[in-house]
């Protein structure tokens, strides 16, 4: 279907104030410099009130007022500046990006083989006219070159032609431009020359600066591909049907949106709430993971609250809607997420700046440099090569190449330290960062609980405990399996619904989970958290035997504290933000030596507290794991999560961690600052090399094969560059740290 047959007012829907909201998948869209061109066009269509464009997901949010401009005119004023839009469809999008991806990869694939091929040529040529090479041979060699080159330019050129074609539609130039320009009149000079018998054809420089180029786009386009599947999996977790109580005790599943405020719902043992609501009736362990981060299954009981996307355990539950589809926290978070994705999608990168300036920057060299041998008596066809010789040399193949280079090979060096990264501009903008937020819980801790203190494991109570937890996967069972090294279940264990496991042994009775339901004094309990703040009790009893509450809790990473040291040293101001309870957040402060910690914390308020720092001026990382934390890791200035985080946060955060010790987030800040430096570095060498290269070439002393070596030359330069960075040792010290840090201008104005 065309554009023009899509009814698009059918994709509108109500906003806020009285205004109107749709949103668009925009194709073409490949770098900053097209989001605010996108945006700035659409806002002067009259009653725009915002349009913002996720450069991630290629999203374009609209909100207008619908009386004053119309979804045709939105759709239109797209076509005019060069992008064709879409009904944003997560499924389609994600098609699209895949297509997108597998086509580049083919374009790179085919201009290096033919690359590759058509440079043994051009030896062969080389070489023979230094030699004894016959006209005919050369020609020969040259059409060869010619009928690989030319489908090639045809084939794998495609992406720049396009891109170049939607600017000049557009009226504007972009990049690609001078690309397209430069290659078009490589190829057609060449087969011209060849056609006149000349010595010289300039086929390889045309493919490889093809080669060279789509090295660099197909990077960002795979490693931004990375962060594009969050929201897909926030949609996931939401429920599509609610099984209803009616009136008369019938349960019937309805759609969620059929679902409304003090609507009663039935969840069952093992599905996923579909709603905010207060439980009514039924007792069971909610995994809320998802929301507050912690791992630990929470008891939940008539009159307890219960959100969206939590995961009901055993028992059923009867819950009374309070929030329903599209106003419930998991729909808040999404929302979260997506607005601070586009801030963050707005960080536009330096070469991206510099290349804004690039394009007419050349034309107009080449132009001129055409126009000025004319104009001295030349004949057209030596200054046409002394033009074309100025677009090769000053091709943008470094300056492409000078931040990606320097991104795959940091890339690797963190994936050595144990850190994956999500998002292509990350290393860039660790390298700002002057302060750092921490979650607790799976962040500061590790995911899995540990029992307080040595265990007995001759102990025989103990030890019918183990094999009864064995067949539990509550994360406090699993810690005494692991504590007693239970190894055989024992037999006829009955489940009690929000309580614990329950058996006979040698005729006597075998409890095993909440200390209420193994008879532990009010008093008992208390004695017990006092003495251990902030741990999880697994109670025991046996027979007659006295109840025996067991201390759990999430142990530290076994370097945190040695970590958080070494980055106060360097300067960082560090805090904890957690939705953990205030005992347990407050003790891991102290044990960790921060002075700044928050408790109780929401998404919402998460995200308030980063703002407020943003606000101060401050560059964020946040660390963090639970989808409480996603909203707060996309809006930060740069994020981390560990590989234990929930899947959401995952993707939502830059770069993810592995492992169970905390030193990979040093790694990360030391080795970004060495990054940022080795990208500096790559755009002076860029700027310094046109400085050289193009008055040089201006004045006719470099002949395109001559522009296209040195082309190639300023490439490797920018590439080995970039390979300094593996020649780097790893920070184990204070001193190394001291040293990596402050040889690296730290941004922290120390």
């Amino acid at each position: 279907m065309t554009v023009h047959q899509r009814d698009w007012q059918a994709f509108v829907v109500p906003a806020d104030d009285g205004a109107v909201h749709m949103d668009l998948a925009v194709d073409g869209i490949t770098c900053a410099a097209c989001m605010g061109e996108i945006e700035r066009g659409l806002k002067r269509l009259p009653g725009i009130r915002k349009a913002r464009v996720n450069l991630t997901s290629q999203r374009l949010a609209v909100d207008w007022v619908e009386d004053q401009t119309g979804a045709d005119e939105i759709v239109a004023e797209l076509e005019r500046l060069g992008y064709a839009a879409h009904p944003f469809d997560p499924a389609s999008q994600k098609e699209r990006q895949d297509k997108t991806g597998k086509q580049l990869l083919r374009c790179l694939a085919v201009s290096g083989f033919a690359g590759m091929n058509i440079m043994l040529l051009s030896v062969s040529v080389w070489s023979g006219n230094a030699s004894d090479i016959t006209p005919e041979t050369r020609d020969f060699f040259h059409w060869l070159s010619a009928l690989i080159a030319l489908p090639t330019v045809a084939y794998s050129g495609q992406p720049f032609v396009k891109s170049a074609f939607r600017a000049l539609s557009a009226g504007r130039l972009n990049m690609d431009v001078p690309i397209v320009i430069g290659v078009g009149l490589a190829v057609a000079l060449s087969v011209v020359q060849t056609i006149q018998h000349h010595h010289h054809a300039y086929f390889e420089s045309a493919v490889m600066l093809l080669f060279f180029l789509l090295v660099g786009r197909y990077l960002d386009h795979n490693m931004r591909g990375r962060t594009r599947s969050f929201a897909e999996n926030i949609a996931a977790l939401k429920a599509e049907v609610a099984a209803r109580i009616n009136p008369d005790g019938s349960v019937r599943e309805v759609p969620l949106s059929k679902i409304a405020a003090g609507d009663l719902v039935l969840v069952a043992g093992g599905e996923r709430v579909p709603v905010d609501g207060v439980v009514s009736s039924g007792i069971s362990e909610i995994d809320q993971s998802l929301v507050t981060g912690e791992s630990v299954l929470v008891p939940v009981k008539p009159g307890q609250r219960v959100y969206a996307g939590t995961l009901n355990g055993a028992g059923a539950l009867q819950i009374r809607v309070e929030a329903a589809s599209g106003a419930t926290l998991l729909d808040e978070v999404n929302r979260l997420l997506e607005t601070a994705s586009q801030a963050k999608s707005k960080y536009v990168r330096i070469a991206d700046r510099a290349a804004q300036l690039y394009a007419p920057l050349v034309h107009g060299a080449a132009g001129l440099t055409f126009l000025g041998w004319l104009l001295a008596g030349m004949e057209w066809q030596p200054a046409l090569v002394i033009a074309i010789s100025v677009l090769i040399i000053t091709c943008p193949c470094a300056l492409g190449l000078a931040v990606p280079a320097v991104q795959v090979v940091a890339s690797g060096q963190l994936f050595k330290s144990g850190v994956l990264l999500n998002s292509a501009d990350a290393i860039e903008r660790m390298a700002d960062i002057d302060t750092i937020l921490f979650d607790k819980t799976g962040t500061l801790t590790l995911a899995e609980p540990e029992l307080v203190g040595e265990i007995d494991r001759q102990d025989p109570v103990l030890g019918l405990a183990g094999q009864l937890a064995l067949a539990s996967r509550h994360p406090l069972s699993m810690a005494l399996v692991k504590a007693t090294g239970a190894l055989v279940p024992l037999a006829d264990v009955q489940e009690v619904s929000g309580a614990g496991l329950e058996t006979h042994v040698d005729g006597q009775r075998l409890r095993l989970g909440s200390p209420l339901f193994c008879g532990a004094t009010t008093e008992a309990i208390e004695e017990r958290l006092l003495a251990v703040p902030g741990a999880s009790l697994l109670a025991v009893q046996y027979g007659q035997e006295p109840v025996r509450l067991l201390a759990v809790r999430q142990k530290l990473r076994s370097d945190a504290r040695e970590v958080v040291d070494r980055l106060k040293a360097q300067g960082y101001a560090l805090e904890i933000v957690s939705g953990d309870t205030q005992p347990s957040v407050a003790e891991c402060a102290e044990a960790l030596g921060i002075e700044n910690w928050q408790a109780a914390m929401t998404p919402s308020a998460k995200i308030a507290c980063l703002e407020a720092l943003q606000s101060d001026g401050r560059k964020v990382l946040m660390v963090g794991d639970g989808l409480n934390d996603a909203p707060a890791l996309a809006g930060a200035h740069v994020s981390l999560s560990p590989v234990s985080a929930v899947y959401l946060s995952q993707a939502a955060a830059d770069a993810v961690f592995l492992g169970k010790k905390l030193q990979p987030v040093f790694d990360a800040l030391w080795l970004s600052i060495r990054a940022r430096r080795a990208i500096e570095q790559n755009l002076w060498i860029s700027t310094v090399y046109n400085i050289i290269a193009v008055p040089i070439a201006v004045a006719g002393f470099v002949t395109p094969l001559m522009a296209a070596v040195a082309m190639s030359a300023s490439s490797l330069a920018v590439t080995a560059n970039a390979l300094r960075l593996k020649w780097g040792n790893r920070v184990t010290t204070d001193a190394d740290a001291t040293t990596a840090f402050g040889s690296a201008a730290s941004p922290k104005g120390e």
